[in-house]
């Protein structure tokens, strides 16, 4: 009895460190939030309870409109990124010339500092002397020079290009390494059979790299949903609002305008968004493991 009780006092011990960092970092700060949420707290008055008022207030028509843009512009930049990213990673596993050297090249964007690439995408972008701007007109796509960053549509996907810029990197990484470890006689069961390279990826690779897939979509997803720097740094959240997501529409609210507690609101949205985002993936994680345990 006495060897089980230290058994679990030990047992605590190492859990201890753990358990400080989820109350201190985490459960407080979330916690904090949440009640923070549910007050009028602002940088020009005493802080009083207002109940649901804060959130009535976010859900209008421009709010909205935020929302919808948020899950527009997490689509199109993760579902970008898991394409390429996975085409890439497909041809560094197959045998080219050079292939070490084409890793190394896919990690420049994973590895220069997110503020210095952002800044440098904005200089490309600029209609004076971008260099996007330049190359367009000195083949005669455009006349004079295009302000990406200045009109609603192309700032939009501008900040879209920038960001997989940035995340397709890792996504290939992951992938890259996901294909290697898939046995290789499957393929040269497949290629002795007669199948092409395009036949193997589609009834070998693929189906083999469904719960990589699965994985590295909602590590990127989180990562893109929450991406604050790059629309930022860019446009602010403009011109007239059109490239404002959750995350900048929270940071205005409560740092820009001292609306602590409606931006507190804001926040617990976006935390709701992403805790029905893993739920998703734990259940299809779930899935795979059990039909894997019943095969």
């Amino acid at each position: 009895m006495g060897v089980q009780r230290s058994t679990v006092i030990f047992a605590w011990l190492l859990l201890f460190p753990a358990l400080l960092y989820v109350t201190v970092i985490v459960a407080y700060p979330l916690v904090d939030t949440i009640i923070l949420s549910f007050t009028d707290a602002s940088l020009k008055k005493l802080t009083n309870w207002v109940g649901f008022e804060n959130y009535a207030k976010i859900f209008n028509d421009t709010f909205a409109g935020v929302i919808v843009r948020t899950f527009i512009w997490t689509f199109f930049s993760v579902s970008i990124k898991m394409i390429i990213g996975t085409l890439g990673a497909a041809l560094l596993n197959s045998a080219v010339p050079g292939r070490a050297l084409f890793r190394i090249l896919t990690m420049p964007p994973w590895i220069v500092p997110m503020a210095i690439g952002i800044f440098m995408w904005g200089w490309m972008y600029n209609g004076q002397f971008g260099m996007i701007s330049g190359l367009l007109q000195r083949f005669g796509i455009v006349d004079s020079p295009v302000a990406f960053l200045a009109y609603g549509s192309t700032a939009f996907w501008a900040t879209i290009v920038t960001d997989v810029w940035i995340g397709v990197p890792m996504v290939t990484l992951y992938m890259l390494a996901a294909m290697q470890s898939i046995p290789h006689d499957l393929y040269e069961a497949a290629w002795t059979d007669g199948a092409g390279r395009f036949y193997r990826f589609r009834r070998i690779t693929l189906p083999l790299l469904v719960p990589s897939l699965v994985t590295m979509s909602m590590l990127s997803l989180i990562s893109t949903f929450n991406s604050f720097d790059i629309i930022w740094i860019l446009t602010r959240g403009g011109p007239n609002g059109e490239t404002t997501t959750m995350i900048i529409d929270t940071y205005r609210t409560a740092i820009g305008s001292y609306k602590y507690g409606e931006g507190a609101a804001r926040a617990v949205l976006i935390c709701i968004f992403l805790s029905l985002f893993c739920l998703a993936y734990f259940r299809l994680t779930s899935r795979f493991s059990t039909g894997a345990k019943q095969r």
